[in-house]
């Protein structure tokens, strides 16, 4: 079985991506093959959130372990697999990939393909550029710096 996905972003209206993956590859697999498709570097915090058909976000998976509480379900990429979060076409998914302003990549089980296999993850489907990985925030300027400008 292979599950292929679509990603779209609301930054850049003729981007598009489609990643085929093993549904036993962990998120981290899928993970990584999303920054190669657009040419990210891998140093950043990112997420998964698994959402509701509202884009809503369920739950979490972290690149990291971030939480210490054991009562609480905390999946991370390297330790889940895929089709343990996933298992029905249309299932909806953001990929945080700025964590400081929240952008994202929309993702949609587009297809189910039974009776064919693959190892691993790649992508299948390349348009359009890929938005900038990071936003630097603008921050208005101390009085302390006006001051000094004068």
């Amino acid at each position: 079985m292979i599950y292929r996905f679509t990603l779209i972003s609301d930054e850049v209206d003729d981007f598009v991506r489609e990643i085929q993956i093993d549904p036993e590859a962990t998120f981290y697999d899928f993970h990584e093959a999303i920054v190669k498709s657009v040419g990210y570097t891998n140093d950043q915090m990112t997420s998964f959130f698994i959402c509701d058909d509202d884009w809503e976000k369920e739950k979490e998976i972290t690149l990291e372990e971030m939480d210490d509480n054991p009562e609480m379900d905390s999946w991370v990429m390297k330790d889940t697999t895929i089709s343990e979060l996933i298992e029905d076409e249309k299932q909806k998914l953001l990929y945080v990939f700025d964590y400081m302003t929240e952008r994202c990549f929309f993702i949609e089980l587009s297809e189910i393909i039974t009776g064919k296999e693959m190892k691993g993850a790649k992508c299948t489907k390349k348009e359009g550029d890929a938005p900038k990985q990071t936003c630097l925030l603008y921050t208005s300027p101390s009085p302390r710096d006006l001051s000094t400008s004068r």
